[in-house]
């Protein structure tokens, strides 16, 4: 009799987890749309990042972890893997990646998380713009945490292809932080 009730709540309680398709953007200003499929096994994996978390803090750490591991997927269909950190190390190399690019990816991914069920404790927003003008401007993916309204920046444009998201709040994010400051 034991069997069946637990059969029952793994069947009840658990997402299912299939293969899915997004499109990402690359080479400055998403100048290049190319589809990437994630296996189930990768989303599985990404998913194991989300089991039992307590609360808002640990969401967004995993999220960090999670977009990191999506850009590694990604690269390995497409030339994003060559992408740097910030615009300077990765001029003219096919697969470089702007602000633009990566606040754009880094929502698709967001939605593929939120669609699948990972996030409990943050929604998805549109993307974000620091500076108003042409010059410096910085864009970046934005979550708002469900409780209390409070949002973050998830900026994966720091660091190179593959590595966590940097993960600020909004207020401290416009005021011009990065992981260097």
């Amino acid at each position: 009799m034991r069997l069946p009730f637990i059969f029952l709540f793994v069947l009840l309680f658990s997402t299912p987890v299939v293969a899915e398709d997004i499109y990402i953007c690359y080479n400055y200003s998403c100048a290049v749309q190319e589809k990437v499929s994630f296996s189930k096994s990768q989303l599985n994996h990404i998913k194991a990042l989300f089991a039992k978390l307590p609360d808002a803090p640990s969401e967004r750490n995993a999220i960090s972890k999670a977009i990191g591991l999506l850009e590694s997927f990604a690269g390995e269909q497409t030339p994003t893997f060559q992408d740097k950190g910030g615009n300077i190390n990765d001029d003219g190399v096919d697969g470089r990646m702007d602000c633009i690019d990566h606040s754009t990816n880094t929502t698709s991914y967001l939605l593929l998380m939120q669609k699948i069920g990972l996030l409990k404790f943050h929604q998805v927003l549109s993307p974000v713009k620091r500076a108003p003008w042409l010059v410096n401007e910085h864009w970046a993916a934005q979550i708002e945490e469900k409780k209390d309204q409070h949002k973050f920046v998830v900026d994966s444009w720091f660091f190179d292809n593959g590595q966590p998201a940097a993960i600020f709040d909004l207020n401290d994010w416009m005021q011009g932080a990065s992981p260097n400051v």
